[in-house]
This record gives C-alpha cells, structure tokens and sequence, in this order.
C-alpha cells in the first residue's frame, strides 16, 4: 500500500510531517509512504530522525500552496506544488491515498476538479468524529465543504456517513439522525423539513428522525447530518470547549476524548481517491495517526462500497 504525505502543508514546516513519517514508518509496516516535498529538507530530516531516507520514496515538489492563497487559482497556477503533485499521483493510480494538513480548500478543489466525485454523488463532504458517552464515536458531516445543501444532498449525507461508520469504525447499522432544533419531523427550516422526508423514505441506511444540539455525544444517533455552515460552527464550538478545559487543567477522560490527535484526520467523502485532511497545527503524532487512518479507509475499500449503494435502488 502507497501512502503519499504532504511534507510542506503543516504550520510548522516540513520538520513535524517528516517526523511523522518516521514514527509512521516504524509503527506501520504494511505500507510504504511517498514523501513529496524538498528532497533535501525530507532527506536531511529523516537522518536525523534515525530513519532511513531509502526506505521511502521521496518526489520534490515546489512553489508551494500557502494557507494564504487562494485555493482555486493555486491549485491551476501551482501545478508543482506538493498538493497538486499529490492528486496527480493519486489521479494515476501511484498512490492509494493522499494525505496533507495543508490548504484544505485547496485539498477540496482537487478532490472536486482532479480526481472528481463518484458518478451518482451530488456534494463530496468532509465528516467529523464525536466522542459518546457510551464510549466509541459518532460522524457528524458535513463539517465545511458545503454550507449550504439542498434536502436531497443532506439525504444523500446520511448514506455517506452510515458506509464511513460501518466501514471504518464498524459500526453495524448505524443509526443516522438529522440535526435540527427540536426531535419533531416538522421542526425546522424548510430544507430539513424535506430532508427528514427523504431521509425516512430512502431505505438506504437506518433513519431514526431528527436529534437536537443536547444529543450530540449520547447514544441516539451515530451518525449526524447537517449542512457545512451548521457542523462547522458545532466542530470549533466543540474544540474550543476542549482548549478550555485542557487550559484550566481538566483532564476528565471524556473530554480528553475530544481532542483530534487520535484520529489525525478524516477522508473527503463521495470522490473517487482516497483524500485525507488534517489539521495545519497537527504535531508529529497526530500526523503518523493520519497516515494509520489513511491505512484504514484504503483497507476499509470505503470507495468501492459507496459507488456500489449509488448503484442500488430500493424496491
């Protein structure tokens, strides 16, 4: 299995994602990762990580995207930058999945414009995780790649999210809620109104009617949708209440739960690759743990499930 990283996409330079690679390298050994990056930068790094640089296969890259640029126009006009490179080998079948805590705009618009969505998907989208009170984790999606989504797309969420959390979290039929403000099926707006029809007609994954903000984290849905406007604004509110208690000192396991180092970061949902976003800030552990999930949705062959369900039509 090919594993391409981004090497120049991390807040902290290139010294935290080869660092990553190391510790990636030496933990999972099923995979192979290509590094694409400065190949002196990467070389040089990786010798003084005690790793050896031949044990990797590394592919320069340069004028590289910023968090600054604007994500369409970088991803035309730098067509040698580290992301654009990382499509261009995952669009020709040279890695099974590419990762990078770099432009996630930029990152969406290669998922859209290079690799493209599955024939049948209507809005690629970018899920989350949740700690529950019960212990595991719930997906809320989408997060940010669609802030506004008509009710066919949030239904079309919802089949989404149920494959991601059968595949890779096992979760056996999953439970997929609306997120809405009241648990009534006329509750709402009208988009979630007509979602929460389509939603209960569809057949496709198990739809057990709207949930409120309070049911994020128990055990009435392991499977959130909302629009991308919406699951943002609960996704920074949710780190947000974590920096706050890791600040004041509280380290209640739960809540340590909420902390994203222990996935590293999560697929692009609906295109046709295997496209990992993480965070700009990730350290070198929550880095090697995007390339361990990395791992999993190839293993997990969530693709392949996706475009065989956009197949199916209930009787």
């Amino acid at each position: 299995m090919r594993i391409g990283l981004d090497i120049m996409g991390s807040d902290h330079g290139p010294v935290v994602p080869i660092r990553a690679a190391a510790l990636a390298a030496r933990e999972l050994a099923d995979i192979r990762l290509v590094l694409i990056g400065d190949p002196q930068e990467i070389t040089g790094g990786l010798k003084a990580e005690g790793a050896d640089p031949a044990a990797f296969d590394i592919v320069p890259s340069e004028d590289d995207i910023t968090f600054g640029d604007n994500a369409t126009k970088a991803f035309q006009a730098k067509p040698k930058s580290s992301i654009s490179i990382g499509f261009h080998l995952l669009k020709e079948g040279k890695l099974d999945a590419f990762a990078s805590t770099g432009n996630t705009g930029a990152m969406m618009v290669g998922s859209i414009f290079s690799i493209k969505p599955i024939e049948g998907v209507l809005r690629p989208c970018i899920p989350s995780v949740l700690p529950k009170e019960g212990g595991g984790y719930g997906v809320l999606l989408d997060v940010g790649a669609n802030a506004d989504c008509k009710p066919d797309v949030l239904c079309q969420f919802g089949l989404l999210g149920a494959l991601f959390a059968e595949c890779v979290y096992g979760i056996k039929a999953p439970k997929v809620a609306l997120l809405n403000i009241g648990e009534e099926a006329k509750k709402g707006n009208a988009e979630t109104q007509a979602a929460y029809g389509l939603m209960r007609e569809s057949g496709q994954f198990n739809f057990v009617g709207n949930i409120e903000g309070r049911d994020l984290f128990n055990d009435k849905a392991d499977v959130i949708v909302c629009d991308g406007f919406t699951g943002n604004i609960v996704l920074k509110a949710v780190e947000a209440f974590h920096d706050l208690l890791k600040a004041r000192g509280v380290h209640e396991p739960f809540f340590d739960r909420f902390d994203y180092e222990g996935y590293g970061g999560l697929p692009v949902l609906g295109v046709n690759g295997n496209v990992m976003i993480g965070h700009g800030i990730s350290n070198a552990e929550t880095i090697k743990n995007l390339v361990r999930m990395s791992r999993d949705v190839v293993n997990a062959r969530l693709n392949e499930r996706i475009r065989a369900a956009l197949q199916y039509q209930p009787q």
